[in-house]
């Protein structure tokens, strides 16, 4: 039993990039949590793609024993975060877990969008933050200016910030010491109903379905029974510990402690991130406050490039969503692609990970459609049919247009932190993008601009423009802000006069006549010549709206014809016209799986 004294619970909030990870790599090194050759770089990112991207993607923790100047021995409970606003939800859970935090500001770029949003979360939380300005060794460094940051922009105290290099190992017993003195001890009575709060879960072949608790009063042990609150489920536990960041087994986990228990669970749905664990006799009448369903955000369809590999991505996606309750799934199937999954994610970088995870682990080869966003649709009355609403996941379920009273699209305020240099193209790229813009001020050298978007036009490439526009240095963050009406409607794409569903999407009324011109001039490119011209078109209900034709490959039938009189050759092209109106009227245009990849994966231009 730990006396609650010498706990520290701390996570270490920075944005992308700024040597999170690394300086978490540091720390377990200087309290022994691993021996030098059990140390490998982000030794808590496990997943290839984390380590190859530089991005933590699921939160990690470990547990460092650390005896500070003044002698005592602390527990210092250490969680580390994904930065990535797709993952905000986990991140305010983790840092509910937590009583303090390691601000890391990179000593070259300052303070950044992403920095900002994982702060006020953490002053919401109450939290003691410490700053630290890490990677003060590299020659861009600016400590003192980026000092002067964080008290302007956070309005934090950095007078006694830590000033540290990760990768290096300046500055890292000052951290330490800094945690110990700075961040408060949890509370908790150990005699008191268990509470203790779900921080996450993952999924091991061999234990099951691992929990990473956070116990905020009484004590929980091995083979004890459990009740979770709000998935109203009830598990026996079967074993108890802590990471170090090896597995390590206690005999229990009292208030204040951070650990990770396993009761046999089979499915990582069971255990929803926020739950409140108590016992099932005598337990706790109400539970945490923080809890919320996770809500996709982001929808698309994934089809296997050879339709014989459809069991095997349906084997996939169930792994995969074995380990990431808040991705899912359902079956679809498209004239043009066969049968697919249509999914649903937090994100565009969840999007984005999930499709690379499906690909490099389980070697399938993959169709994505164009990512879209949910929409709230009023329907009115029809003769068959009662008056409601329809939330749309899929263009193709896109109802009759005489039925829809109002339909609502999601929106989000988007704060972009840009150099002076590049802010009139953001603006412009806002403006292109619907956007209304709400706030502009400066901070330091450089501008914050605060963006009222519409989702959907951001799912589409914005991050990727944002990026070049700024030449990387623009950092963008956004949160939702609910659904707002807008005059929407659903762009069909047909080839030869039949509608290719895959490539159907919706879009506002003023842009549709742009992007449905650009999506037939790519797919007149893209799409092989037949022996009859093909019509390539894109149309809003009955109304075409942008048309580019395939011209038809052509036969020489007059070749044969040497000399002799003219009729000879009329007679033969006049067979060959009927023959063009014959196979026009029956032929079908085989659109081949690279024109569907091409057209969907440049998205727009």
């Amino acid at each position: 039993m730990t006396d609650l004294s010498l706990i520290r619970n701390f996570s270490i909030i920075a944005h992308i990039d700024h040597g999170k990870s690394t300086l978490a790599d540091r720390l377990i090194q200087h309290t022994g949590g691993l021996t030098e050759r059990e140390m490998s770089e982000q030794v808590l990112d496990n997943m290839d793609i984390e380590k190859e991207r530089g991005i933590t993607i699921k939160a990690q923790t470990v547990r460092l024993n650390y005896t500070a100047k003044d002698g005592e021995t602390y527990q210092l409970n250490l969680m580390d975060t994904p930065g990535h606003v797709d993952f905000a939800y986990e991140v305010s859970r983790s840092l509910a877990a937590c009583e303090g935090a390691l601000l890391v500001v990179d000593a070259a770029q300052g303070v950044e969008a992403q920095t900002l949003a994982n702060v006020y979360q953490s002053i919401e939380h109450d939290h003691e933050i410490v700053p630290v300005i890490n990677k003060i060794d590299l020659p861009a460094a600016e400590p003192e200016q980026v000092r002067a940051e964080i008290e302007d922009v956070i309005g934090l105290d950095a007078s006694e910030a830590v000033l540290a290099s990760a990768k290096s190992g300046i500055g890292i017993e000052d951290i330490l010491e800094q945690i110990v003195a700075k961040i408060p001890p949890p509370k908790g009575e150990r005699d008191a109903p268990l509470k203790a709060s779900l921080v996450d879960s993952w999924y091991d072949p061999y234990l099951g379905v691992v929990i990473l608790v956070r116990v905020i009063q009484g004590v929980i042990k091995k083979g004890l029974q459990v009740k979770f609150m709000i998935g109203e489920t009830e598990h026996l536990i079967d074993r108890v510990g802590c990471m170090r960041p090896k597995i390590e087994q206690l005999p229990e986990l009292g208030p204040g402690e951070i650990g990770f228990i396993t009761a046999q669970i089979k499915e990582v749905e069971q255990a929803r991130v926020g739950d409140t664990i108590t016992t099932v006799k005598g337990g706790a009448s109400e539970p945490l406050p923080g809890y919320k369903e996770v809500q996709s955000v982001v929808f698309c369809g994934m089809f296997p490039v050879d339709a014989a590999d459809f069991e095997k991505l349906r084997e996939s996606i169930a792994k995969l969503r074995l380990n990431d309750a808040s991705f899912t799934f359902e079956t679809e199937s498209s004239a043009a692609l066969g049968f697919g999954f249509r999914c649903g994610f937090l994100g565009l970088l969840h999007l984005e990970i999930i499709q690379e995870r499906l690909t490099r682990e389980y070697d399938l080869d993959l169709i994505t459609t164009a990512p879209s966003v949910v929409y709230r649709i009023q329907l009115n009355k029809s003769k068959t049919e009662p008056a409601g609403e329809l939330m749309l996941h899929n263009p193709a379920d896109y109802p009759d247009p005489t039925r829809i009273d109002v339909i609502e699209e999601p929106w989000i305020k988007a704060v972009i932190y840009t150099p002076d240099d590049y802010l009139g193209s953001i603006l412009k790229l806002c403006q292109d993008r619907r956007g209304i813009q709400s706030d502009l001020t400066y901070v330091g050298g450089r501008a914050q601009v605060t963006y009222e978007l519409p989702l959907n036009e951001v799912v589409f490439d914005f991050y990727d423009r944002l990026k070049s526009i700024s030449r990387g240095y623009a950092s963008f963050d956004y949160e939702q802000i609910g659904l707002r009406p807008g005059d929407l409607v659903k762009m069909s794409i047909l080839v030869n006069n039949e509608p290719v569903d895959a490539l159907s999407m919706i879009v506002h009324r003023d842009v549709a006549e742009a992007r449905g011109r650009g999506m037939c001039e790519r797919l007149k490119d893209l799409i092989p010549r037949h022996l009859f011209k093909i019509p390539v078109q894109a149309a809003i209900g009955g109304k075409v709206i942008a048309r580019e034709t395939i011209s038809a490959m052509r036969k020489d039938v007059t070749a044969k014809c040497y000399g002799g009189d003219i009729s000879r050759k009329k007679k033969l092209l006049e067979k060959q016209k009927k023959g063009k109106a014959k196979m026009r009227e029956y032929g079908n245009v085989s659109i081949p799986q690279e024109a569907f990849i091409a057209a969907l994966r440049m998205g727009e231009e």
